[in-house]
């Protein structure tokens, strides 16, 4: 891409951050499209060839095979300009495909057999099936991504699980954590995700014009259409969908992409996390030099990559939200809101990696400030209430949260004042000795032992 042309995109996917998402685009894009759909096709001509019911269509011999494989991955650019001006002549582009390969087969052994490139097939047989296949390369990509990401974020929670921080609910100090506990929550929240992504079943169909394979019983009525539909189908890699109207539902682009609206929920939340413990000064970001945080303010080392991640994550499950519930509503047998709407995967599927890929980035570039956060911890005395009540109903002593709540509420509590209570409450000794011994960084309760429970 020129700069011209980056600098003229009216998409930041298509100019901004091209370069970036370069692996999603491989995937993604309309050349990947062409090329997918070409690779059903050729795979159907081959299937069918394999068939011998299918008498008119001889078997293709393991060369012509290769040669019509070759096709498909040595396709590129050149080939997807051919297919587009054949598209621009004809206004459909699946049937361009089909010229493109019939074109293909002129003067070679298959050209009396052209007539079965795309036999029975309506365009959505070949669209529903490259869709799937493409997504799949997508999500693969965009997973090897996110697992890079959810490593990261779990390596630090392991190394700073024992660092005492001070929790805050709704803004306020709260009883204390560890920093790394903290970030372990976001690492298995993710693998949750990760984990059901890669178990979603990609579906496709090829049933004919409404689902019925109705031109395929009338030309071949001996042939087991359901058993050639469901093994071309599964030979893909992909799940059987036997019942469909002329488009496969999409009930399962509505399940990816509903998963990775809720990965980029756990992102958004993870970036506002660590934007406002950047904030706070428990974390610093590290200075590169030549690097400009403020037009105005040199000083400043802003938290750019948590805010470029949280405004993609946003994008993206825009996008992925609108696809997700529009996408499975079809009118009867079919209608073409689907066709454009499908193109935006790329988009969506592209924010959400450089929301990955943003994160990521920040994640790089941080560090604990441990002397920060230990004196924010230092002096909240009145956050060990809650141990204090706790240990109180324990031992039978009347209105223990009443209490503790005359004594800690709006008030700053010290280390005096609250062992002068703990001593006043006629605790046995071994519950007033652990509560004395009790300190804000001591009160973390399981919270470094916690961090193995990630992968749990």
């Amino acid at each position: 891409m020129t700069d011209l042309e980056r600098l003229t995109a009216l998409s930041p996917v298509d100019g901004r951050y091209r370069a970036r998402l370069a692996p999603i685009a491989a995937h993604l894009s309309e050349l990947a499209l062409f090329r997918n759909r070409l690779h059903v096709e050729v795979e159907w001509l081959i299937h069918l060839s394999e068939r011998p019911e299918i008498t008119e269509l001889p078997p293709i011999d393991a060369s012509t095979q290769a040669w019509l494989r070759g096709l498909v991955t040595g396709f590129g650019a050149a080939e997807a300009v051919e297919i587009a001006a054949i598209e621009a002549g004809i206004n459909h582009d699946v049937k361009a495909v089909e010229y493109w390969l019939k074109a293909r087969l002129a003067g070679t052994p298959l050209e009396p057999y052209r007539e079965f490139v795309h036999f029975a097939c309506t365009s959505e047989d070949v669209n529903n099936l490259a869709y799937a296949l493409m997504l799949r390369a997508g999500v693969g990509e965009w997973l090897a991504a996110a697992d890079r990401l959810i490593d990261a974020v779990a390596a630090l929670a392991v190394e700073h699980r024992a660092l005492p921080m001070l929790a805050r609910t709704h803004g306020q100090p709260a009883t204390p954590t560890s920093l790394g506990k903290e970030l372990a929550v976001f690492a298995r929240r993710w693998r949750r995700q990760a984990a059901a992504l890669r178990e979603r079943q990609y579906l496709g169909k090829l049933n004919g014009a409404v689902g019925t394979l109705g031109a395929h019983r009338v030309a071949y009525p001996d042939a087991p259409w359901l058993e050639i539909s469901r093994r071309f189908v599964e030979g893909l890699g992909l799940a059987w969908n036997p019942l469909t109207t002329q488009i496969e539902p999409h009930d399962f682009l509505a399940e990816v992409f509903h998963n990775l609206v809720r990965f980029n929920s756990i992102l958004a939340d993870f970036d506002a996390d660590m934007w406002a413990y950047i904030g706070l000064g428990y974390l610093r970001l590290r200075v590169v030099r030549g690097e400009v945080g403020s037009s105005t303010m040199p000083h400043k080392v802003n938290p750019i990559d948590f805010e470029n991640s949280e405004a993609n994550a946003g994008m993206s499950s825009a996008v992925l939200g609108h696809l997700a519930t529009r996408l499975p509503v079809s009118r009867m047998q079919r209608d073409l809101t689907d066709s454009s709407a499908l193109r935006n995967i790329g988009v969506g599927l592209g924010h959400s990696y450089l929301a990955i890929l943003s994160c990521l980035r920040g994640v790089d570039r941080v560090a604990p400030d441990e002397a920060a956060i230990a004196r924010d911890l230092e002096g909240q005395w009145e956050t060990l209430g809650e141990a204090v009540q706790t240990v109180m109903r324990k031992a039978g002593v009347p209105e223990p949260y009443e209490r503790v709540k005359d004594l800690t509420r709006g008030e700053r509590v010290t280390a005096e004042t609250l062992a002068d209570f703990v001593r006043g409450l006629g605790l046995a000794p071994a519950d007033q000795r652990r509560l004395l011994e009790l300190s804000p960084a001591a009160y973390t309760g399981y919270a470094a032992e916690l961090v193995d429970l990630i992968d749990l």
